[in-house]
């Protein structure tokens, strides 16, 4: 399902240091500079030819034992160990109640701690946050893993729910199947009820009527003759359900007279094309026999080149880089650039206002999490043979741990995407592998002919009785920037035409002003291609030897502006969509822009109202936030899978180094570089 497929996470290093994610979620998300994300289809010919030529065997994926764990830096995620003394105290705190988990991380130390913590120090008391539900509540606790105090946290004045976890997934998809309504009219429409996969999806928030019980909204699809159910909807049914108590509440049935669309054709696997196979005679490889130029030292500080940060799997925000500095080529003193950036919240609001389609306004990372969502990476077809990798540890929800195998990767490599890459194990119990698919809508239409001239279809037809729905996509980032220090300024650097006024040939030259935003409001940035800026994060209180204050930039690409009313429910719930670039001042608990708790939130937890505060911002500790986004017309090409998409920033030193920090680095000759020979085919 398109959005839900895969999540590039990753780092601003200045080449080619790669770090992966592979989630369920599906558009690609770099995080900055030069770095980009491996995927290979398992089955594609690329691959194939790859394994078969290539003369070392495929490494088989490795498997480490984590119980006896323990953690050497104070980001480190939460232990085996820890996890399970927690999961004690959780359940003394919860008693004879039944409970759920809905998150256990790690709580960061406080930021200060932190920063002055070195290696040898003691770690600073470690606890956990806990997000949990019972009795119809949510709880937000912090738990001492030594002492197992508690502290609750009051969130009365906080909507929405948790993230659904992966049990209520795969326990609701089977509650319309008993239900007597439901199974008729899938009998009524010729579908054998064998074939039928349910899947939920989140119904959003519009209006107090939804308020007071978690609810899914399930549509359903037929499997039949095909491994790509998503390109057969039933459509018109909707199954409402609780997802508390798995009862059904309501069923929306108004689709019978459209047809379910036809096997034929929506198959994405090459062993299903029928017509000849492209295949490049000769593969592309990137090999490394002398290994790897970075080390992963005590599981989680990464060190490349003159770069070194502290990297971990995270269920919400799939991976979280902290504590990146890089040692100045000139002076060796390892600098701050930023303490800590993941993808904070990402919006998929589908554009056709109809009953079984309004509500489809997903907030992936708040309603489902990048990280839960994630699947284990397969060496080579996900990363290269060069690639470490690393295991997450995850809390299924009565607490207990659970270990997700080489969930992240990290390699090096040259620029490069993938053809399509996706993993669909919910309904099939089968790994198969692609990139995206759009969610479909049915039709009786087989023809743009048979459309009315003004009506509006809400997409584009892609096949006999398939509608591709019109939909956008924005990814917002979280980027904790401390450029030497703690103390920093945004700063608007406007460029703007200036006359001679006679004084030259020339009539007209670009003029820079450069403005330090005050406070938060000043610093909600709306891109204009006609009016353009730089914008920048500097250290106020550092300048180079020539004046200038040392800062970063971030160079925005991939942008889209939402064409939603600012009124309209989605668009409250996703406010960060109202800009491109938004700065606050720091604060430990306004992490995720869609809010603490998305699910069926109002909007009153957003970055919109954290900005809106308007707090002083110039030489403060600030966070800036990036949206990027993209709208999505679907085409034929489209179809039955989609090929992948990229996108991204960049986050590039402005003034922070005294001149151009590559110099020092020399070209490999001929004789430096390894020749790899390939072994005959098999």
């Amino acid at each position: 399902m398109e959005g839900k497929n895969f999540l590039r996470c990753l780092f601003f290093i200045c080449t080619i240091l790669l770090i992966m994610l592979f989630t369920a979620f599906n558009f690609p998300t770099p995080l900055s500079d030069k770095s980009e994300l491996l995927e290979c289809a398992s089955n594609s010919a690329w691959c194939t030819a790859k394994n078969r030529i290539l003369r070392h065997p495929k490494p088989a994926p490795l498997r480490h034992d984590h119980t006896a764990d323990v953690p050497h830096h104070p980001l480190d995620p939460l232990t085996i160990q820890e996890m399970n003394k927690v999961q004690n105290v959780i359940k003394s705190f919860f008693g004879k109640s039944v409970y759920s988990v809905h998150s256990l991380v790690l709580e960061d130390p406080e930021k200060q701690v932190v920063l002055k913590w070195q290696k040898g120090d003691s770690l600073p008391p470690r606890k956990a946050s806990v997000i949990a539900r019972a009795a119809g509540k949510n709880y937000l606790l912090t738990v001492d893993v030594e002492s197992g105090e508690v502290v609750e946290h009051d969130t009365s004045h906080i909507s929405g729910f948790p993230l659904v976890t992966l049990e209520d997934m795969q326990n609701v998809i089977y509650a319309p199947l008993s239900n007597a309504h439901f199974n008729r009219t899938i009998l009524e429409r010729g579908v054998d009820l064998n074939d039928v996969a349910c899947l939920p999806f989140s119904p959003g928030w519009f209006g107090k009527a939804e308020d007071g019980r978690r609810l899914v909204k399930l549509e359903c699809f037929t499997m039949k003759d095909t491994a790509n159910f998503y390109m057969r909807p039933i459509e018109g049914i909707i199954v409402i359900t609780d997802l508390d108590t798995n009862e059904v509440v309501e069923i929306i049935d108004k689709g019978k007279h459209i047809p379910i669309p036809k096997a034929a054709g929506t198959d994405y696997r090459l062993s299903a094309e029928n017509g000849p196979v492209i295949k490049l005679p000769n593969p592309i490889s990137m090999e490394q026999p002398n290994g790897p130029n970075f080390v992963v030292e005590d599981g989680h500080l990464v060190k490349w080149a003159n770069w070194e940060f502290h990297l971990k799997p995270d269920p919400r925000a799939g991976v979280m880089i902290s504590r990146a500095r890089v040692r100045d080529p000139e002076t060796g003193e390892l600098r701050n650039v930023m303490y800590q950036g993941f993808s904070s919240e990402l919006f998929v609001p589908y554009m056709d206002p109809e009953e079984a389609w309004y509500f489809k306004t997903y907030m992936d990372a708040g309603e489902y999490g990048f990280g839960l969502q994630a699947l284990s990476l397969d060496p080579l077809n996900d990363c290269p043979r060069n690639a470490k990798f690393m295991d997450a540890i995850f809390a299924a929800s009565d607490g207990t741990p659970y270990v997700r195998s080489n969930m992240v990767c990290i390699f090096e490599r040259y620029a490069g995407d993938a053809a399509w890459r996706h993993t669909e194990s919910p309904i099939t119990g089968k790994l198969v592998s692609l990139t995206g698919i759009v969610i479909v809508k049915g039709t009786s239409y087989v023809n743009m002919n048979q459309v009315k001239e003004n009506e509006d279809i809400y997409g584009t037809l892609l096949a006999d009785n398939i509608i591709g729905v019109v939909h956008d996509h924005y990814i917002n980032f979280y980027l904790d920037m401390d450029i030497d220090g703690l103390d920093n300024s945004f700063v608007n650097v406007h460029l703007q035409r200036e006359y001679t006024h006679g004084t030259s040939p020339r009539k007209s030259y670009m003029k820079v002003n450069k403005t330090v935003a005050k406070t938060e409001k000043e610093a909600q940035i709306k891109l204009k291609l006609y009016d353009p800026s730089e914008f920048h994060v500097i250290n106020p209180n550092k300048k180079t030897k020539v004046g200038n204050p040392v800062g970063y930039k971030v160079v925005p690409a991939g942008t889209a502006a939402s064409l939603l009313d600012p009124e309209d429910p989605p668009q409250k719930r996703s406010a960060f969509t109202n800009n491109q670039i938004w700065v606050t001042r720091y604060n430990k608990s306004e992490q995720w822009s869609g809010g603490l708790f998305a699910y069926q939130s109002h909007g009153e937890d957003t970055i919109q109202v954290w900005s809106d505060r308007d707090r002083p911002i110039e030489n403060k500790d600030i966070v800036l936030w990036y949206t990027l986004g993209f709208h999505h017309v679907p085409c034929q090409e489209d179809f039955p899978i989609m090929p992948t998409v990229s996108s991204g920033f960049d986050l590039k030193p402005v003034n922070f180094f005294e001149r151009n920090p590559v110099l020092r680095i020399a070209p490999y000759v001929e004789n430096e570089l390894p020749v790899c020979k390939a072994a005959a085919s098999a």
